[in-house]
């Protein structure tokens, strides 16, 4: 069978024999190569059309979903075109499929044109209105959702929105700074003490400061840059996974595919000109530190007690600069919460804390003795064999609390966003006889099935499985065998929904060696595999939905995904030949209704529905005040109800946990490794999910 990557290859070299035919001008020395867009918007559709799992028709629709992406990701705020604008370029929303074709980018120019020219003007409007102070005793407000505000018609009304949104970010700098005074003086009542006319005309002067620096970085963009934004806005229709990466991208290769920054430990997503934090990397400082979460957005980065630069509107690959830094510094972020808030959090920059990427296991004393493992990610050290491998580690974990006498067991994938296929499938036969784990499949071939074929069950007795909205591939996949098999009760809120599988391909590699004078391409990610279920059912779209949903803090807010653009859909094709468990007594509706009983009972579990309900409140209002004591007001009210969930929450009851002894001596005198060590006993002490998973196996799977 010839493999993907080879078939992909041929495919342009078959596409090269007809474009060298064309009348693209020789390359001369010194030059860039005239016809070069040409060629790559050619070879990309090409590969798109042939190597895509499910390739989209390229026609007067596509074209559409095109246009609408690439306008709402060129000014997502709306504070750079105008109608008129758009209207100029409406005109091309139905030819976009025409262009891809033709290897023409007439309606790309125009737009980087008016763009540009727009940049230029908008740049006099923050210049002008900063000038003079801000009157905050009017009552106005300001709309920050840029999905529900509208193009200014007109130079004036751009102008006004200009002013809105710059008298809103002065009045969070003056409520910051005001703040700041008032801690200083509480701690040296001889501290200097400014006016709020002097620290209005400081905080906008800070905001002047930002907004220079942020212009001086857009003079920096050139045609090519904004072109990658088209060209993925064309990528993006036919996935949210499938993208282009320029050369400039692909050099930082570990940003952008991996997603592992060196600094904090991060993955990021640049989305209609925000920075969103898709994924932590378990062991990093952001990891430890603990409050940069999936689904914030950064929209400023500072160096210590240095004025932060904003970076909305910012190219990934430049805003990442910015974030990383040497072991030892501080960055901090300043990120915009799903529920609407800011935050400012404080990282300093360090190397992955290895140790904790890998499983950790506790014993939880309650009626019975319950083995706990949290399993970060499903590592493995492909390059060393005698490395770290997540299946093999789990695996003696369960041995340790075997032999420790555990009579059941929790296995927590929560926050876990997968990593290694194989791994999933060994840890599932860890709980199984042997049989299928889950179906992988081509848009060209039919499901291949990936078994355990280990007959030797670790572990039969009762199992639980954590999962949560950040649970995801290989997560979801593991998930999902334990709940076809009703060998776990699977416990939660529902899993993130990834079912698809992306492979790199390099265009450099792919073109032929006529091609060199145009090189280098740079390289597609191409969504080319899905996941599917052993029931036939696919992880994507619907990820995994647990036996036991528990209330959640963000079960109410956009995230996963089925949220993201043209994300694939759920579909279902043949189940795998497989027995359900039959060793256990597993009635699903005892323990859904047992669950729910002792959920309705517990204050803790009250209180976070209470916070899932503010933060979708909180969501939906994308409106702020304008006026400082109104705003004030809205912003001392959210912080104090925040607090007193918070504080509420700490009120849970505090399980019985230890480590296993040999884990314990592991630790040594090593000073940094006992304060991780405490902390992780800390909050596994104190979690509210936990507790219920120990419930249900104590009163329904014994």
């Amino acid at each position: 069978m010839i493999s993907l990557t080879t078939r992909f290859k041929i495919i342009l070299s078959v596409l090269a024999v007809i474009l060298v035919t064309g009348s693209f001008i020789l390359y001369k020395k010194g030059d860039t190569p005239e016809g070069k867009n040409e060629i790559l918007i050619k070879a990309l559709m090409q590969g798109l059309n042939t190597g895509h799992y499910q390739p989209e028709k390229v026609d007067d629709s596509f074209s559409k979903k095109v246009f609408d992406l690439y306008l709402e990701r060129l000014d997502y705020n709306k504070k750079f075109l105008m109608e008129p604008d758009v209207q100029q370029l409406r005109k091309y929303e139905t030819a976009i499929d025409d262009e891809l074709r033709q290897g023409s980018f007439q309606f790309f120019n125009l737009s980087a044109d008016i763009y540009e020219q727009r940049v230029k003007d908008s740049e006099a409007f923050y210049k002008e209105i900063l000038a003079k102070p801000f009157d905050f005793s009017q009552n106005e407000q300001i709309e920050l959702d840029g999905e529900k505000l509208t193009y200014a018609k007109n130079k004036e009304e751009l102008k006004e929105a200009w002013r809105k949104q710059l008298k809103y970010q002065t009045l969070v700098r003056l409520v910051d700074m005001q703040e700041e005074q008032k801690k200083k003086l509480e701690k040296d009542p001889k501290a200097e003490q400014k006016s709020v006319e002097q620290l209005e005309k400081d905080a906008r002067e800070k905001v002047r400061k930002t907004y220079d620096d942020l212009y001086q970085r857009l003079a920096k963009i050139n045609r090519d840059d904004h072109r990658a934004t088209y060209i993925n806005a064309v990528t993006n229709v036919y996935d949210p996974h499938t993208g282009y990466f320029p050369p400039k991208a692909k050099a930082d290769f570990d940003i952008n595919f991996t997603g592992r920054l060196e600094g904090i430990g991060a993955s990021l997503q640049e989305r209609d000109g925000q920075i969103r934090v898709m994924e932590i990397v378990p062991g990093s400082p952001s990891y430890l530190q603990g409050e940069l979460k999936p689904g914030d957005i950064i929209q400023k980065v500072g160096q210590g007690s240095e004025e932060p630069i904003l970076v909305e509107g910012m190219r990934l690959d430049d805003a990442i600069q910015y974030i990383r830094g040497k072991k030892g510094t501080e960055v901090r972020l300043t990120v915009k919460k799903p529920d609407g808030s800011n935050k400012i959090i404080p990282i300093i920059r360090d190397v992955i804390v290895f140790e904790e990427t890998y499983a950790q296991s506790a014993l939880i004393e309650d009626k019975d003795k319950i083995g706990y493992i949290k399993l970060p990610g499903f590592y493995a050290d492909f390059e060393n064999k005698n490395g770290r491998f997540s299946g093999a580690d789990v695996k003696k974990e369960v041995e340790k609390l075997k032999t420790a006498g555990m009579k059941g067991l929790i296995l927590d994938l929560r926050n876990n966003g997968g990593g290694s296929l194989a791994d999933a499938v060994e840890m599932a036969g860890l709980f199984i006889e042997q049989g299928p784990v889950v179906q992988v499949k081509t848009a060209s071939g039919k499901a291949v099935v990936l078994d355990d074929r280990d007959t030797q069950v670790q572990y039969g007795g009762p199992l639980v499985v954590l999962v949560n909205s950040n649970s995801a591939s290989a997560s979801e996949i593991l998930a999902a065998a334990m709940q076809d098999y009703k060998r776990a009760v699977i416990v939660g809120s529902p899993t993130f929904g990834k079912g698809t599988v992306q492979q790199f391909f390099e265009l450099d590699e792919a073109l032929p060696a006529q091609f060199n004078p145009y090189k280098p391409f740079g390289a597609l990610k191409l969504t080319t595999q899905k996941f599917y279920r052993i029931n036939g059912g696919t992880t994507q779209l619907r990820g995994v939905t647990p036996d036991v949903v528990l209330p959640d803090a963000y079960a109410y807010l956009e995230f996963g995904e089925k949220e993201q653009d043209f994300a694939l859909p759920f579909d279902e094709i043949s189940p795998a030949k497989y027995k359900v468990w039959n060793n256990g007594k597993l009635n699903l509706s005892q323990v859904k209704a047992h669950s729910q009983q002792r959920v309705g009972q517990n204050e803790s579990f009250g209180l976070i529905a209470q916070s899932a309900e503010r933060l979708k409140k909180q969501s939906d209002n994308t409106t702020r005040s304008l006026q400082l004591d109104k705003y004030k007001a809205e912003q001392e009210k959210a912080e104090a109800e925040a607090k007193r969930l918070e504080a509420a929450q700490k009120e849970v009851p505090v399980l019985n946990v230890k480590r296993l002894q040999q884990d314990l001596q592991a630790l040594g005198t090593d000073t940094a490794k006992l304060a991780r060590n405490k902390e992780f006993m800390k909050s596994l002490k104190q979690d509210v999910y936990v507790e219920e998973a120990v419930a249900i196996i104590q009163q329904d799977l014994k």
